[in-house]
C-alpha cells in the first residue's frame, strides 16, 4: 500500500478526531491535565498516592455539585471541578489526606463564596494551593520537580498545550508569560550571580505546566480584553520575580493570587462597563 493509500485511509479517522474536539472542548483540557499527571508519574512519580489524588478529585467534584445545586440552583459541567481536584492533587504534596480534601474543599468554595457580580475572581485551584501553602505547615509542600532531561515528553506537553489555549483564545497570555518569565530568569541570574539555566529550570516542570496552560490561561477569571490579558500576564511575571527574589518557593501561584483578582475586579468595576458604553455611543 502506498503512501498517498496510507493518508486517504487515516483522513476519516483524523476528521472525526478532529471534529470531536471542536464540538467537545470542554472535555479537551481535563484529558490534557490528565495526561500532564500521566507523564509526570510515569516519567518521575511525582505522586506520592493515588488516594490522596482521588480523594482531591472526589471532593472537588463534590463540592462543586453541592454548592452548584444549593447556590445557583443549576447542575453545572464538571469538567472545571475535576481540573481543579487534578490540579491539587498534583500541587500539594503531603503523606496524609486531609490536606488534599480542605485544599480541594476551599478551591470550590472559592468560586461561590468570594463572588463580585455574579462572577469567582480567583481561579479555584490557584487559590486553594495558595492558602494551603501559605499556612508553611509541616504536614503540607508544593510539588518541586522539573521533567529533567525527557524533553520528548515536555515538546509533547507543550505542543498539546499551545494548541490548547489556542483554540481557547489565551495563547497571548501563555506565550506572554513565558516570554516575561524568561527575561526576568536572565535578569534574576544577573542579580544573584546563578546559572541562567538553574533560573530558567522551574519553567520545564509540571508545576509551571498547570499554572501556564490551566491557572493564568482560565477564562472565568480573565479581564475581558486581549490587550489586558497581556498586561497582567507581564504584572504577574514581575510579581514573581519579586517574590523570587525574596526566596518565595511558591513564588508563581502568590503571584496570580495577588494580581489577578485585582485585575479582574478593576476590569469589572470600571473598564468593561465603560468599554460597553463607548461601544454602545458609537
Amino acid at each position: 500500500m502506498g503512501q498517498e493509500e496510507l493518508k486517504v485511509g487515516r483522513m476519516p479517522f483524523i476528521a472525526r478526531i478532529y471534529q470531536w474536539s471542536k464540538d467537545n472542548f470542554q472535555y479537551i483540557p481535563p484529558i490534557f491535565i490528565s495526561l500532564i499527571l500521566l507523564t509526570g508519574q510515569l516519567t518521575f512519580g511525582i505522586l506520592d498516592s493515588y488516594v490522596n489524588l482521588i480523594a482531591a478529585i472526589a471532593t472537588s467534584i463534590v463540592a462543586e455539585i453541592i454548592l452548584a445545586r444549593l447556590i445557583l440552583g443549576t447542575w453545572k459541567n464538571l469538567s472545571s471541578a475535576y481540573i481543579s481536584g487534578i490540579s491539587v492533587g498534583i500541587l500539594i504534596r503531603s503523606n496524609v489526606v486531609w490536606p488534599y480534601i480542605i485544599t480541594a474543599l476551599i478551591s470550590i468554595l472559592s468560586k461561590y463564596v468570594i463572588r463580585y457580580k455574579g462572577r469567582h475572581l480567583w481561579n479555584p485551584s490557584n487559590f486553594g494551593v495558595s492558602w494551603m501553602l501559605a499556612l508553611n505547615t509541616m504536614s503540607v509542600a508544593g510539588l518541586s520537580i522539573q521533567w529533567g532531561s525527557n524533553f520528548a515528553a515536555l515538546s509533547v506537553i507543550w505542543a498539546l498545550g499551545l494548541m490548547i489555549v489556542y483554540r481557547a483564545k489565551r495563547f497571548h497570555v501563555t506565550i506572554t508569560y513565558v516570554i516575561s518569565f524568561i527575561v526576568l530568569a536572565y535578569v534574576r541570574s544577573l542579580m544573584t550571580s546563578t546559572a541562567f539555566l538553574a533560573e530558567l529550570a522551574p519553567l520545564t516542570g509540571p508545576m509551571y505546566q498547570l499554572f501556564i496552560f490551566f491557572m493564568i490561561t482560565d477564562p472565568p477569571t480573565s479581564v475581558s480584553t486581549r490587550k489586558g490579558r497581556i498586561i497582567v500576564a507581564v504584572l504577574i511575571a514581575v510579581v514573581e520575580f519579586f517574590l523570587r527574589l525574596n526566596d518565595a518557593i511558591y513564588a508563581p501561584f502568590y503571584a496570580l493570587f495577588l494580581v489577578g483578582p485585582l485585575a479582574k475586579y478593576i476590569d469589572m468595576r470600571w473598564l468593561a462597563p465603560k468599554a460597553k458604553a463607548q461601544t454602545a455611543s458609537a
